[in-house]
Order: C-alpha cells, then sequence, then structure tokens
C-alpha cells in the first residue's frame, strides 16, 4: 500500500507533538514531515517522520517545503497565539495571515483537492449578549482581538477554496487547551493551564483575571484526538449549507472551578502557590470569548467528548510525578 505523506507545521509544538504520535499510531502507512521555525523533535525517533526548519512567512520556503511531496493531508498548527499576536500587529498578519495564504495558494494551484485541517480558535467570536447564550457555528463572528481576526480571514479562505473544490478543508475552532505542559505561551488564556502546571511542580504562578471568569476548555488529549478524527470525515458530511467549519466539543468551567479540581488534586499547597494578580489586558481578551458552545454539529460527525477537569488535572499531575 501507497504511504500517505501528511504535513504538520508549527509541530514543535506541544499539540503538534501530540498529533504527530496519535498519527503515526493511526495510520499505520502514514510518513510525516513535521516543520517549525526549528527543527521540530521526532516523537520516538520514528523513522516514518522527518523534521524540517522552515520560515513559512517566506514564501520561497513554503514553495521548496510543499513541492517535496504529493500531500494526503496538511495539518497547519503554526500560528502566533492571542496574547503575542495583539502585542505584535505586523508579526501576528505575517504568520497568521500570510503564511497561511502562501500555503493555501500553493495547494490550490499545485495540489488541489488535498485535505487541509486548520484549526482555529473560539476567538473568533466576540463576547456573548449574555452569561447563558450558546453559541454555534452559525453565530455571526466578531473577533474583539487581531489573532481572532486573522483566525476567522483564513476560515474564510479556507471555506471559499472548498467550496470552489480546490481544497478539501476543515476548519476545527478549538476551545482553550489545558494542561499544556512546557512553559508558558504567548496566549492570553496561558494563565488557565499556568495555575495549574507550575503548583503542581511545586512551582508558583499567577492569575490575571477573576475566579467568576467562564471560559470553553477542553483536554489536549481529546482535542488531539478530534483533530485525528476530522481528517477522516467525509467532505459530503459538512453539509452545503454550513461550511466547512466545526466547533469542537469542550467544557464550560469557571476559572474558579479550575482551582477547585487544583485544590482536590494536589492540596491547599499547591492552591497557595496561586496569586491573584489582575490583568486587565488580558482579562479583557479573554472575557470576549464565550463560554457556552453548540457542539451538535461535532456530535453528528462522530467527534468525541472531552474527559472531566479533574480527571485531565489528575492525568497531568501523575505526569509531573518523579
Amino acid at each position: 500500500m501507497a504511504s500517505k505523506h501528511i504535513l504538520i507545521t508549527g509541530a514543535g509544538g506541544f499539540i503538534g507533538q501530540k498529533l504527530a504520535s496519535s498519527l503515526l499510531k493511526a495510520e499505520p502507512n502514514s510518513r510525516l514531515v513535521l516543520a517549525d521555525v526549528f527543527e521540530p523533535a521526532i516523537p520516538s525517533n520514528s523513522e516514518r517522520a522527518s523534521s524540517i526548519k522552515a520560515d513559512l512567512t517566506k514564501s520561497s520556503a513554503v514553495d521548496s517545503l510543499l513541492g517535496s511531496q504529493s500531500w494526503h493531508a496538511c495539518y497547519l498548527l503554526h500560528g502566533i497565539m492571542s496574547g503575542g499576536a495583539e502585542a505584535n500587529l505586523d508579526l501576528g498578519l505575517a504568520v497568521n495571515l500570510d503564511s497561511h495564504r502562501f500555503i493555501l495558494d500553493f495547494l490550490r494551484k499545485h495540489q488541489p483537492g488535498v485535505i487541509v485541517v486548520f484549526p482555529s480558535s473560539l476567538a473568533i467570536y466576540g463576547p456573548p449578549e449574555s452569561s447563558t447564550e450558546v453559541v454555534s457555528e452559525k453565530t455571526i463572528p466578531i473577533p474583539q482581538s487581531s489573532y481572532g481576526a486573522e483566525k476567522l480571514i483564513i476560515e474564510t479562505l479556507v471555506n471559499d477554496f472548498s467550496r470552489r473544490g480546490l481544497i478539501d478543508g476543515r476548519v476545527t475552532r478549538l476551545p482553550t487547551v489545558i494542561v499544556r505542559p512546557g512553559a508558558p505561551s504567548a496566549a492570553a488564556s496561558s494563565f488557565a493551564s499556568g495555575i495549574v502546571r507550575e503548583p503542581l511542580k511545586g512551582e508558583k504562578s499567577v492569575l490575571p483575571v477573576s475566579k467568576d471568569l467562564e471560559m470553553w476548555v477542553c483536554s489536549p488529549k481529546t482535542v488531539v484526538k478530534n483533530l485525528v478524527a476530522i481528517k477522516d470525515v467525509p467532505k459530503e458530511s459538512f453539509g452545503k449549507n454550513r461550511g466547512r467549519v466545526v466547533n469542537l466539543p469542550g467544557q464550560t468551567v469557571r476559572v474558579g472551578q479550575i482551582l477547585d479540581a487544583l485544590k482536590a488534586v494536589g492540596g491547599q499547597k499547591a492552591l497557595d502557590l496561586v496569586e491573584e494578580k489582575r490583568d486587565p489586558k488580558v482579562e479583557a481578551i479573554v472575557a470576549s470569548w464565550p463560554a457556552r458552545f453548540d457542539t451538535s454539529v461535532a456530535k453528528s460527525l462522530g467527534l468525541s467528548e472531552d474527559i472531566s477537569l479533574t480527571e485531565e488535572i489528575e492525568s497531568f499531575a501523575r505526569s509531573v510525578q518523579p
């Protein structure tokens, strides 16, 4: 059986690494190319994966990377996160907009019909009309950050190119992913992982928002599982009138509930390492995101529901134990 070549950009990040490992297990005849601005690690030193350093804000680098194979699927995970894109507009535009346009243009011209999975974000929405509003794929997006605006623009291109039959796109709007290991990122929502990750390692962490703030979150395990699954959903299943967009499953939690789960797993000692120090800029960005979602489309496509918050934190705690 011929090998399926799958590209993951932004593969050096945590989700990219987890996705690569999952794809290698799920696709025995796959060969992966992992690309990032540095050479990404190859999971388990697999002989079916290769690593490439590439600056995808340069069209020549995109042409060289994409022209090296005939692709079965391309996962576009690279990007500047919400806080970083807000702090540096030009960098956000270059990475989140221009580089994706280079990739989509190359694929539609040279490899039409290729599967393209674009992980978008709940940041494409604006604040809900009320605290009880439930948003869906039909809710009008009014992003309140440059990151959300950039994601929405690429969503529109993926939808339009798919409508034309130029690519076979799938847009997955991700919840806030917790708990992310490693160092804090430039995401405005980075604190949601930090208030769990650092205390469970015996380190201090700062909570920049109100404990009453609600968020739409999901475990890394569930996000990766659904990113693998969405690739194999028949394009006909998306329907002609709703585009190629799906809100991934997650759960609504108050920040205080994250702290409660931290205490349940790590005890008062862990909770005492969290310092409340409000940051209006961070809070304004995160508070502009809706916290309640209709995930009926995801369910109709066979995607998985999330695990409980406590279960995820217990799993992370086991991973950091010496």
